[in-house]
C-alpha cells in the first residue's frame, strides 16, 4: 500500500527524532544504524507483500526506540511501545493505525513470546531478523561481543570448532551462534520475501564459515579427525 505525503512527512519527522535519541546509545549493534537498515528492509519487503508501508515504516523507525532507556521489570519491546505511544500522540492516529504499529512493536520481540497477528508484524519480524544475516550480520555479530565477559568465553571450541560431534553452545563458544540461530533463521521468516532474502544472506555466512574452516586447518586444527560433519556449505 502506498504511503501517502502526509505519512511521508510524519515518517520523516518521526526518524529524525529516533535518529537524535540514538545519539549517544553506545550498543553498536542495536543503534540506528540497525533500526536505518531494518527500516528499509522492512519498506521492500512491504512492498513485495502488499503490507500497509505506512504501519510498516512507523513500527520499524519505532522498534528498538525502548533500548535507549532502562527498565529491568519490562522488556526492550516493551518500553518501544510505551516510547512509541507518547512520540505519536501529537499525530492522532486513528486508533486501529496506532494499535497495529504498538502491536509490530510488541511482536517483534520473539522472546516475549506474542504471535505476530497482522502482515505488517511479520514484515517488522522478517526485516529484524534480516538484519542478523549476511554481511550487516557478520558485523552486528561481532560488535555484540564487545559486551561479553570473555574469562568465560572461547572464539569456539578447542576441539571441535564448528559442532560437528557435540551439541552448540552459544553460551561459552562464540561461533556456535551460527549453529544454534543464524543458520536457522531462514526456517524462522514469516514471509515468502523475507525467506527468500534469508536464504541468500545465509550462503554468504556459510562462504564465511567454509573459509574460517580453512584458514583453521592452516593455523594447525586437524579438523579430519572429527569425520564427515565438519562444516559443509552446502549443508
Amino acid at each position: 500500500m502506498e504511503i501517502t505525503q502526509r505519512e511521508t512527512a510524519m515518517l520523516a519527522e518521526v526518524s529524525m527524532e529516533v535518529q537524535a535519541r540514538f545519539a549517544d546509545f553506545t550498543d553498536l549493534a542495536h543503534g540506528w544504524e540497525h533500526v536505518y537498515r531494518v527500516y528499509h528492509l522492512a519498506l521492500r519487503i512491504a512492498e513485495q507483500e502488499d503490507a500497509h508501508s505506512f504501519i510498516v515504516g512507523m513500527a520499524a523507525l519505532l522498534h528498538d526506540l525502548g533500548r535507549t532507556t532502562r527498565d529491568p521489570k519490562r522488556t526492550h519491546a516493551e518500553r518501544s511501545a510505551i516510547l512509541a505511544t507518547e512520540l505519536l500522540a501529537p499525530y492522532a492516529l486513528p486508533l486501529d493505525t496506532e494499535q497495529a504499529i504498538l502491536h509490530a512493536i510488541l511482536a517483534h520481540n520473539y522472546r516475549r513470546g506474542i504471535t505476530p497477528q497482522t502482515l505488517e508484524t511479520r514484515v517488522i519480524y522478517d526485516a529484524d531478523r534480516l538484519d542478523s544475516l549476511g554481511a550487516s550480520g557478520l558485523m552486528r555479530w561481532a560488535m555484540t561481543m564487545r559486551n561479553r565477559r570473555w574469562s568465560e568465553w572461547k572464539s569456539y571450541h578447542p576441539d571441535d570448532p564448528f559442532a560437528a560431534q557435540r551439541a552448540p553452545d552459544e553460551q561459552h563458544y562464540l561461533l556456535d551462534r551460527f549453529f544454534t540461530k543464524l543458520l536457522k533463521m531462514p526456517e524462522v521468516m514469516t514471509t515468502a520475501t523475507g525467506r527468500a532474502m534469508a536464504q541468500h544472506r545465509v550462503a554468504f555466512l556459510r562462504l564465511f564459515l567454509q573459509e574460517l574452516q580453512q584458514e583453521l586447518v592452516e593455523g594447525g586444527y586437524n579438523l579430519a579427525e572429527l569425520g564427515d560433519r565438519i562444516f559443509n556449505p552446502v549443508d
